[in-house]
C-alpha cells in the first residue's frame, strides 16, 4: 500500500500549526513489534477464553491456570521491541509537538521508545502487583521468586502478584481516566492509531476531542467504525505512516 504523500504533508502542515497533537494508541501500533492483535486470529483470546483466563475473580479462583497464560503473555511483552513508529511519535514530542499519548497497550512500548507523556488505560504488563500488600516491583524481579505452580510471589508478604494490568471485571484507574480526559480536551489535533476506539472509554476520546474543536486524523490500514467521524484518514502501517509523518512535521518546523 502506497502512502498517500499528500494527505500526510496536510496532516503535518495542520500538527505544526495547531497544537499540541495528543495521540490515542490500540493494538495496532504494536502489531510490527511483535505482538499480535489479542482479538485477532491466533491471538490471546482466540486460544485462551478471555471468561476463563482474563478476569479477576477467575484470577483470585484459579491463578495457576491464569499464570499459565501470562507466562506466555509476559514473553511475548519481553520480546517485543518500539518500531519505527512508536520511536517516530516519541520524536515528535520532543519536539514540541505532541503533547501526549493514551494507550490502551500493555506493553511498555511507548516509553521504551522515548515517550515520557503517557497514559496507560490498562495497565503495564511489565511490573506486577501484590493484591494483599500492594507491593509493585518489575516482572523480571518478580520471575526471581516463583512457586511450585509458577505463580510469582509477593518477597515481602508471600501472596500472590497479579501483573499491573485491568483485568475483565476491574475499573480503569481514576489517575488514567482524568489524565485521558485533560489530553483529549485540550489537544487541537487528535491521532488515533491501531484502535477502532469502540470499546469504552478509550471510545469517548476522539468524541471529546472534536466536541472541543480538534481536528482528528485516523491512522490505520483499514477502515473502522470511527473512519466516517474523522477529518483526515491515513491509511497503511503504522511503522511507515508515523515515520513519514514526523519527517514532514519536523521539516516544516525546520523552516525558515
Amino acid at each position: 500500500m502506497s502512502l498517500d504523500t499528500s494527505t500526510i504533508d496536510s496532516v503535518a502542515e495542520l500538527m505544526v500549526r495547531k497544537r499540541p497533537t495528543v495521540a490515542l494508541t490500540g493494538a495496532g501500533v504494536s502489531v510490527e513489534s511483535g505482538i499480535p492483535d489479542f482479538r485477532s486470529v491466533g491471538g490471546l483470546w482466540d486460544r485462551f477464553d478471555p471468561a476463563e483466563y482474563a478476569t479477576i475473580s477467575a484470577f483470585v479462583s484459579s491463578p495457576k491456570k491464569v499464570w499459565s497464560m501470562l507466562h506466555e503473555l509476559g514473553g511475548t511483552l519481553d520480546a517485543a521491541r518500539p518500531n519505527a513508529g512508536h520511536e517516530a511519535l516519541a520524536e515528535l514530542e520532543r519536539a514540541g509537538v505532541v503533547a501526549g499519548v493514551i494507550t490502551q497497550n500493555i506493553d511498555n512500548l511507548h516509553q521504551a521508545a522515548g515517550s515520557e507523556a503517557v497514559v496507560e488505560f490498562h495497565g503495564n504488563g511489565r511490573w506486577l502487583i501484590c493484591l494483599d500488600c500492594g507491593l509493585r516491583v518489575d516482572h523480571a524481579t518478580a520471575n526471581e521468586n516463583l512457586d511450585d505452580d509458577r505463580i510469582p510471589r509477593c518477597s515481602a508478604c508471600s501472596s500472590i502478584l497479579k501483573p499491573d494490568v485491568v483485568l475483565f471485571g476491574e475499573q480503569i484507574p481514576e489517575r488514567a481516566l482524568t489524565s485521558s480526559y485533560e489530553l483529549a480536551s485540550m489537544c487541537k489535533v487528535m491521532l488515533v492509531a491501531g484502535t477502532s476506539a469502540t470499546v469504552m472509554p478509550a471510545a469517548a476520546m476522539p468524541l471529546l476531542a472534536r466536541r472541543q474543536g480538534a481536528t482528528l486524523v485516523e491512522v490505520n490500514i483499514e477502515r473502522t467504525e470511527l473512519t466516517p467521524q474523522v477529518d483526515f484518514t491515513l491509511r497503511g502501517r503504522w511503522a511507515e505512516v508515523l515515520p513519514a509523518l514526523a519527517e514532514a512535521v519536523l521539516s516544516k518546523l525546520d523552516r525558515p
